[in-house]
């Protein structure tokens, strides 16, 4: 009874109305078409807006900042009762991928509430997260709440794209405003991740794998289709391509990835040690059936073919042939990243970074982990909260340049079935209304208590 009582309490520190809003600002967040479609084609600016008019309501002093017009950028802080303490960074991206209408069952931009569920582009992917931010800080402002230390609120522009115009652009030109920030949460992470055998796993990123998207360019002599050329910029392209692609890479574990294994191992009962000279990674993997999905991914670097261009006529072999590639490096591995590169490619293609960020790491036995671990237990205790580490990226690549430590803690309590990770830049894209009470519920508990 008395463990009862205290859930209860536990359930009231949010009240209803920002359990309202929470669902409201999702939906209306929606409806603010931001979609990112690269090479500065966006604009933000109205739900940057709509950002710091609700944050200005709760008492707060918002700026909006932008790099280049209509790419808006919102920054507010709410000052802590421990000036000592170090703060902490809570952040959000504004835009969104495209989204292509006649594949979808709803208007895209609708968010639309049916059936107890918000629909939408961006309804995970992140404006959830956003509407936790506000219906967090607006219900601390009813009740004259003041967290223990000062707490950085930032939405960004751009964080699909570049983030030239978003974080890249705050942490290089106005790094004032993130003054003692230490530490920061952001997307994708305490979701429930469904075992398909009744374990609810709630996964609370605590690293990345660092972004290489690369540019391979293979140059040959051109001529006549019909002669012969041992010098053709599309077979020595098509040549290095089909080598990157069957490339095996060696597996590398991270410190978080160690963490992520050796807890989920225990979970389920497995005997291993990650330690040993003769672990088998993939063999753990296998055993750990569906959940290994979340860490399959970061055992080892990436690099996967994705762009090809040459050519203008049929008959007419062309001088120079392009290829892009999506490359992932874990913590520690960029250099042995760009290494196999430069052998997969050979010494006919040379190739150069389009986009480059950094590998992140953070670490699993901080207090701040802790005390991200507690709030998703209090209110899920049916879970079991791991450990991993993102396959991508998020705007904390940027933020890490200022010396700030990114985890992933998006909190979703989402039924079995729903497949979160498919809904992140997919068709369809939908948040239930019961996720989102969950989210804030376990927001406020987290940084009440950070």
């Amino acid at each position: 009874m008395a463990e009862q009582a205290h859930r209860a309490a536990s359930l009231g520190t949010v009240d209803q109305q920002a359990l309202d809003e929470v669902v409201a600002f999702t939906s209306e967040l929606i409806r603010i078409d931001t979609t990112n479609r690269g090479g500065g084609d966006c604009q933000e600016r109205p739900a940057a807006e709509y950002a710091a008019e609700k944050l200005s309501e709760a008492g707060l002093k918002p700026t909006i900042l932008e790099r280049t017009a209509g790419r808006g950028n919102v920054v507010a802080r709410i000052e802590g009762t421990d000036p000592t303490a170090e703060a902490l960074l809570v952040h959000g991206h504004l835009d969104v991928v495209p989204a292509e209408a006649a594949d979808w069952s709803v208007d895209p931009f609708s968010g639309e509430v049916r059936d107890g569920v918000v629909w939408g582009r961006g309804a995970v992917d992140m404006k959830n997260m956003d509407a936790m931010i506000l219906a967090t800080v607006r219900q601390w402002a009813r009740v004259g709440f003041r967290p223990r230390r000062d707490i950085v609120i930032a939405f960004t522009a751009d964080e699909e794209a570049s983030a030239e115009d978003g974080s890249g652009f705050l942490a290089d030109q106005h790094p004032g405003l993130f003054e003692g920030c230490t530490e920061g949460i952001s997307e994708s992470g305490a979701f429930t991740f469904h075992d398909g055998s009744g374990r609810q796993l709630y996964p609370i990123a605590a690293g990345e794998r660092g972004t290489g998207w690369l540019k391979l360019t293979a140059r040959g002599k051109a001529g006549h289709g019909s002669k012969v050329n041992k010098a053709n910029a599309v077979g020595r392209l098509a040549a290095a391509v089909a080598r990157i692609d069957e490339h095996e890479w060696p597996v590398r574990l991270t410190p978080t990835v160690r963490a992520a294994l050796t807890e989920m191992a225990a979970l389920y009962g497995i005997r291993t040690d990650v330690d040993a000279p003769d672990f088998d990674v993939d063999a753990l993997l296998a055993a750990l059936g569906p959940a290994a999905d979340l860490v399959a991914p970061t055992v080892r670097n990436s690099a996967n073919p994705t762009m090809l261009s040459a050519g203008y006529k049929i008959n007419v072999i062309p001088g120079e042939a392009t290829a892009h590639v999506d490359g992932r490096y874990l913590p520690g591995g960029e250099d042995e990243f760009k290494a196999t590169l430069d052998k997969l490619t050979g010494p006919d293609v040379d190739w150069e970074y389009h986009h480059r960020e950094v590998a992140l790491q953070a670490p699993v036995d901080s207090p701040t982990y802790a005390r991200m671990r507690a709030a998703v237990e209090e209110f899920a205790p049916e879970g079991h909260v791991v450990p991993y580490c993102m396959s991508g990226g998020t705007d904390a690549k940027q933020f890490s340049r200022l010396g700030i430590t990114g985890y992933g803690f998006a909190p979703l309590k989402l039924p079995e079935g729903f497949d979160y990770q498919a809904l992140f830049h997919g068709v369809d894209e939908r948040v239930p209304v019961e996720a989102l009470h969950f989210g804030v519920r376990v927001l406020d508990r987290f940084l009440r208590t950070a």
